[in-house]
């Protein structure tokens, strides 16, 4: 075994070990062998072995050495294996870098977060799991090792997700997300399903070269493409996971959840799979103009429409829990623009300033005794001045700002549906645009109301919101005043600010106009986005100097100034609006209806269909069928009972009447 092999597996497996030994050790579910402290001493130090290691691989990969191997095979499907493996290139090495970084940073977090929690061990153990299966899913390098670490990162955000389960409202949730996720799961599994039939293959490399081929075929019994059919496909199951529309509604839910979870989770890693998966799969992708224009048109809608509910949430979670989706259908616009290595670079990006969005929001949560709701607050950027500090460098990542992180990842994606050659850019291009707006507004508002303005928590009462602990914390009121948060919880917000500011301009050359992705992601001369967009590029600086007189730019200010306006200087504004927009109010409020019209339609409809399969098929058919059956077999029984009488000649004459009929018969029959 390679000493490549080896690392590769440490990587891998050193979550899954810390894992097990907080999980069987620390719980008490076989036995209480190592404390608390003991418990986030393991997994931190494995996660850091992760990090470490992925660092390493990283700089590997730049130095040009990558890997494609095989761990062990699993089973085999006539001469076909069934494999575990590593494909180690520039796409995963990126990916383990920031999935193992975030990871750590939430980890550390953790210990001031759950400090009070009684369920503080087995929180290490799902996290340190988390890690471990999405590792799986980004290092694979066939699909069913993929679809092992997909269904895995579903199972974990489930226990997470309902983490207090004594909740109703956290079961709800988790069940929630569980049931939707099947829903695009379906759809992938169909879609890995035609490529097997296909291409006779699970391993990427055997199944990419076909990509031309593929392209040729039509789905058996139809004038379908098939490869647009098994794209499509897979692209449900990335709906599922990457929350995009109409598979999108469990997503902000799910901040049920501790809010290390919604960093972990929710906007760096699981989410972004189905963008990853997306991107492993551009040499098949790029074979399907069809399949684009749906990708392109879904993350459109959700850039704009699904930002847009971020203004009227008045919980700090789901205020960034809304963003998330928005900037999900960004980075799903740039698939769909064949601008792969844009999504990419939008996905890293985000992972650090959304992370830091949430575990700031965690800190201001902690600080404000549990009450998440930003009217109570106000005035917080002096008492929580670290706080404070990084949550605006994340909310100025996140709008767009000239220079910062999120302003080169967002900026090329608007730029890549303006010159996106498939049906549904011009939309797609809008859209983003007017959603550069609406972010901007939606971000300022919570920055200004949670840190700026008057005070507001000394006039409110005991209200922890739905991100209490069930226990110490409660009995903190609002008598206490909010305070700045422990070192464990502020560090890891300092190291998330530091590449929210500078890891766009430091990598944005190698990864959209080097050859970072050489080799990795295919883009066809039939879509030019990347081509374009790598023409008029003449260097960060002179790119971030332009924004100013960009639309973008101003948008931003317009957000920015509006936002500052209406909750700052003249609060009475937005109840105004809301009064004279009460209609369209109440559609936002009800978030487009698409909650209602799961439960309404699609739940009760389902549970109709159930119903009358059940009483039709189930108990007017087959239970007939059954019964009936019986029924008849007990009165022949009943019949044919009394003949058993006892008597001898009872039974002569039924030996005769019956070889008298086989004698009539034979007879009558013509041979």
């Amino acid at each position: 075994m390679s000493s490549s092999l080896n690392l590769y597996l440490l990587i891998a497996l050193a979550p899954l070990v810390g894992a097990i030994v907080a999980g069987l050790f620390g719980t008490g579910f076989l036995g209480r062998f190592i404390s608390r402290r003991g418990a986030h001493c393991v997994t931190i130090l494995l996660v850091l072995v992760s990090t470490v290691g992925s660092f390493v691989v990283l700089k590997d990969v730049l130095a040009g050495h990558t890997y494609d191997g095989v761990v062990y095979t699993w089973s085999m499907i006539g001469k076909v294996p069934l494999q575990i493996g590593f494909q180690i290139d520039a796409l995963s090495a990126l990916m383990m870098v920031v999935v193992t970084f975030v990871s750590l940073m939430v980890h550390i977090y953790t210990i001031g977060y759950m400090a009070d929690d009684p369920g503080y061990t087995r929180f290490f153990s799902y996290i340190s799991l988390f890690t471990f299966s999405m590792l799986m899913l980004v290092m694979s390098n066939n699909m069913v090792q993929l679809f092992f670490g997909w269904e895995a990162v579903g199972l974990v955000s489930y226990l997470l997700i309902g983490f207090w389960y004594t909740r109703p409202t956290a079961i709800f949730a988790n069940m929630k997300a569980f049931l939707i996720n099947r829903v695009g799961d379906f759809g992938f599994v169909l879609g890995i399903g035609l490529l097997f039939a296909h291409a006779g293959s699970m391993h990427y490399a055997e199944v990419f070269t076909q990509g031309s081929k593929l392209a040729g075929m039509k789905l058996p019994g139809s004038d379908w493409s098939l490869i647009t059919v098994a794209c499509i496909c897979l692209f449900i199951g990335a709906m599922g996971k990457s929350a995009q529309v109409p598979l999108h509604t469990w997503l902000p839910d799910s901040m049920e959840g501790p809010t290390p979870i919604s960093a972990l989770i929710h906007a760096a890693t699981m989410v972004t799979a189905g963008i990853f998966m997306v991107a492993r799969f551009s040499p098949l992708f790029e074979y399907s103009d069809a399949a684009l224009s749906f990708i392109i048109v879904i993350g459109a809608i959700g850039a704009l429409f699904l930002g847009i509910l971020g203004i009227i949430q008045n919980d700090i979670k789901r205020v960034v829990a809304y963003s998330t989706l928005s900037q999900l259908g960004y980075m799903t616009v740039a698939l769909g623009a064949s601008a792969y290595p844009v999504a990419i670079f939008h996905l890293m990006t985000h992972a650090f300033f959304k992370a830091l969005l949430f575990l700031g929001a965690g800190s201001v949560i902690i600080g404000m005794h549990h009450d998440q709701d930003i009217r109570n607050m106000g005035g917080l950027w002096k008492r929580m001045p670290i706080t404070w500090i990084t949550f605006l460098i994340g909310t100025l990542a996140l709008v767009g700002t000239p220079f910062f992180s999120g302003f080169y990842s967002k900026e090329h994606i608007i730029e890549a549906a303006a010159a996106a050659n498939v049906w549904g850019a011009g939309f797609a291009h809008y859209a983003t645009l007017i959603g550069v707006f609406v972010t901007s507004l939606y971000s300022f508002r919570l920055y200004f109301l949670v840190f700026h303005g008057k005070p507001r928590y000394a006039a409110h009462g005991h209200d922890h919101g739905h991100d209490a602990h069930g226990h110490g914390h409660d009995s903190h009121g609002h008598g206490h005043a909010p305070h700045e948060s422990p070192w464990v919880v502020t560090l890891p917000l300092i190291l998330l600010a530091i590449p929210s500011v500078v890891i766009g301009a430091l990598v944005i050359d190698p990864l959209l106009f080097g050859n970072f992705f050489h080799g990795v992601i295919t883009v066809l001369p039939q879509h030019p986005a990347m081509a374009e967009m790598r023409h008029d590029w003449h260097g960060w600086v002179d790119f971030g100097l332009g924004a100013f007189t960009s639309l973008p730019f101003w948008l931003v200010v317009a957000g920015f100034v509006i936002s500052w306006y209406c909750y700052l200087i003249n609060p009475k504004v937005p109840a105004a609006i809301k009064s004279n927009l009460s209609g369209l109010y109440t559609v936002l409020e009800n978030k487009y209806y698409a909650d209602w019209f799961n439960e309404q339609v699609i739940a009760r409809g389902a549970r109709c269909l159930g119903q009358g399969l059940w009483q039709k098929g189930d108990r007017g058919t087959i239970d007939a069928l059954i019964n009936g059956s019986a029924r008849l077999v007990g009165r022949v029984a009943s019949a044919s009972r009394r003949l058993q009488s006892g008597y001898i000649y009872h039974y002569a004459f039924a030996m005769f009447i019956g070889i008298l009929a086989l004698v009539t018969f034979f007879v009558l029959i013509p041979q």
